[in-house]
């Protein structure tokens, strides 16, 4: 019944630490080995996620940048797409960036405003590190993500400006409650992975997918079997009433789910 399955990360299918567990790797591992197509679907950067995915042990198309990147398990580039270079200048007005650790993503960098151990901290398994610039004088070109990191009360202030300023003519979503991201117009997991299942010719019926965050929603909508945590932020459970709830990422849900479901040992 079950061809495909798809994951969040952080909330997810990583711990508290932000890193990957044995039983995880192992669970994912043996899917794998019985035919199951696996995707991670993520906010992080793909060099990030590149390296989480070797440490799973698998294969797995990657989603990165919220949709905004699709890479096959070979690392061969499905899809990309950037944000207009003059909403980038845009978004480094201090309206927006005043109180927060403002970042891009591009390609092969992720460039920082200001040092951040915790952000470092978070990225143990892939090594993955940032690099320090004066991004209001970057020339906006090639940004997949410009995400903005703060306290949540202060980050729910500057999702209101922005949706003032842009309207729908980006994509603004939080990845977590410190973590407030824009995309350009359309970019979602939820697209990134109907690419996915097109391009491997699988119904979204026989899928299945893990989330906890507000930027999970179109990803969880995309397929026929939605997957919520038990630590899901409540915009999400308010969007998919329907989907089944299970345990939280540090009881290793995700693969004690998934264990129950294909009965493995």
């Amino acid at each position: 019944m079950y061809k495909l399955i798809a994951s969040d990360l952080d909330g997810t299918l990583l711990d508290h630490a932000h890193q990957v567990n044995d039983i995880t790797a192992a669970t994912l591992q043996a899917l794998q080995q019985r035919g199951i197509k696996l995707v991670i679907a993520t906010g992080r950067h793909f060099l990030d996620v590149a390296g989480i995915r070797a440490t799973l042990g698998i294969d797995a198309h990657l989603i990165t940048s919220n949709g905004a990147r699709v890479h096959a398990p070979d690392d061969t580039l499905i899809h990309r797409r950037d944000l207009d270079p003059e909403i980038v200048h845009t978004l480094t007005e201090e309206t927006f960036t005043a109180g927060t650790l403002l970042n891009f993503y591009l390609d092969e960098e992720w460039l920082i405003d200001q040092p951040s151990d915790r952000l470092l901290s978070m990225h143990k398994d892939s090594g993955f590190s940032y690099r320090i610039a004066d991004l209001r004088r970057h020339d906006g070109h090639g940004v997949a993500k410009v995400l903005y990191v703060a306290a949540h009360q202060h980050l729910l202030g500057v999702e209101e400006k922005l949706h003032a300023r842009f309207g729908d003519t980006v994509t603004i979503t939080f990845s977590a409650q410190n973590c407030l991201e824009v995309m350009a117009q359309g970019v979602s997991k939820g697209s990134a992975l109907q690419m996915i299942l097109d391009r491997l010719g699988i119904d979204a019926a026989h899928s299945l997918a893990f989330g906890d965050g507000q930027n999970d929603i179109e990803l969880l909508q995309a397929v026929g079997h939605p997957r919520i945590m038990g630590n899901a932020h409540p915009r999400l459970a308010e969007q998919l009433p329907q989907a089944r709830r299970i345990g939280s990422n540090e009881e290793s849900a995700v693969a004690t789910h998934l264990r129950a479901l294909f009965g493995l040992d």
